[in-house]
């Protein structure tokens, strides 16, 4: 197989990078564009993408911020969540979804996963105490959680639910999209996520308070927007009610985001077909386990990841040496939270965590891009049969 020199990190002897973004020349003549206008932050770009976002994924109101972690962040803010108020997350997730509950002053209640990854309920039940305030689950490599059920949880308890959507932009469940099930759903766009204005997150919810709230708390806590402040009276004349941060979203990265929502169908799609010929391969190597690839609406296929049992003959740590030794990049998604010496120190771990802690052993993430050749999968299903 040809090399190719354009890994990521500067490697020449990859041939199978872990992730490709999607760029195409539209996406370049949008951010050029953005780039000649005067205002570069908190404007009509970021307005039109919030409008456009809001009606893709059917919520009333979309609030664009600096990336994920800044929406997890404000939506628990808004919704009040502080000091000793418990909030339970799953323990396979990124490090973010617990830094926001830690960063608003809140506890960490660390739940277990089933064996998709997605939080378990009996989990979130056995963690239910009276300091609990909310749950955020996690919408795990792009397979929408058990949200009808975990919804009803929160109802019962009376607990907030904020959806954590990093990986799941264009998912849906029972024709109602990822987000829109809690009091907040909240996305990324990273570069390696479905859609990417490089970096850049955007809350969604129904709740207009929720969405002023947000759109206040982005912007230094202000009381009145750019536009508001020079559309009408003195521009320096507005009241700040709580602390905020400068969590904005800029002109140029929305503008990127308006384009690349326009793909988000096709994107989906060409993960998805990916990701049918890796299981319908990989099914037939003893001691690989590979996802199954349902025909619902309820996956966005971020990311592919298998499980080595042990009949596979050697363990996941080493086949990710010898994967990379042939040129090809994996990761694994991710470490257990309750692995960090961070949330051993600050959040709440019960015993238990049995099948993060097996998960975490056996699975290794594929390379997965929107457009993966399959010239390029068959080196790596070539590489994972020898």
């Amino acid at each position: 197989m040809k090399i190719k020199k354009n890994d990521a990190f500067g490697n020449n002897t990859i041939k199978v990078p872990f992730f490709r973004p999607y760029i195409d020349k539209e996406d370049i003549k949008s951010i050029e564009n953005s780039l000649k206008r005067s205002l570069l932050t908190d404007g009509p770009l970021l307005q039109e993408f919030e409008s456009k976002f809001s009606k893709f994924t059917g919520a009333k109101f979309a609030v664009g911020v600096s990336n994920a972690t800044s929406a997890l962040q404000l939506s628990l803010k808004v919704l009040g969540i502080q000091k000793n108020d418990e909030v339970i997350l799953p323990d396979m997730t990124f490090v973010a979804t617990g830094n926001a509950i830690l960063n608003v002053g809140a506890t960490p209640v660390i739940a277990d996963v089933n064996n998709d990854m997605n939080i378990s309920l009996d989990s979130i039940k056995e963690n239910i105490t009276s300091k609990t305030k909310a749950i955020i689950p996690v919408h795990f490599a792009g397979k929408m959680c058990d949200i009808k059920n975990i919804k009803k949880i929160a109802k019962t308890n009376n607990l907030f639910l904020i959806e954590d959507c990093a990986h799941a932009i264009g998912a849906k469940f029972e024709n109602k999209h990822a987000g829109t099930f809690g009091d907040a759903g909240c996305f990324s766009f990273y570069p390696t996520k479905n859609i990417t204005t490089i970096e850049g997150g955007m809350v969604i919810c129904n709740s207009k308070n929720t969405a002023q709230g947000i759109q206040s708390f982005r912007n230094h806590g202000i009381t009145r927007t750019l536009k508001q402040r020079f559309s009408a009276g003195k521009p320096w004349d507005y009241d700040e009610i709580e602390p905020g941060y400068n969590f904005r979203l800029d002109e140029i990265r929305a503008s990127l985001g308006i384009s690349q929502l326009k793909k988000i169908s096709k994107l989906n799609n060409m993960r998805r077909k990916a990701c049918e010929y890796y299981t319908s391969k990989l099914k037939k190597i003893k001691g690989i386990e590979s996802p199954e690839i349902s025909k619902s609406t309820d996956n966005a296929f971020h990311l592919y990841i298998i499980k080595i049992k042990k009949d596979y003959g050697i363990s996941r740590d080493k086949l990710f040496l010898k994967l990379l030794d042939s040129g090809i990049r994996t990761s694994v998604h991710y470490k257990p939270l309750h692995d960090f010496t961070i949330f051993k120190k600050m959040a709440k771990i019960k015993r238990g965590l049995n099948n993060s802690t097996t998960l975490y052993n056996e699975i290794l993430s594929l390379p997965l891009y929107p457009t993966i050749t399959q010239q390029e999968q068959d080196y790596v299903i070539h590489n994972l049969k020898n």
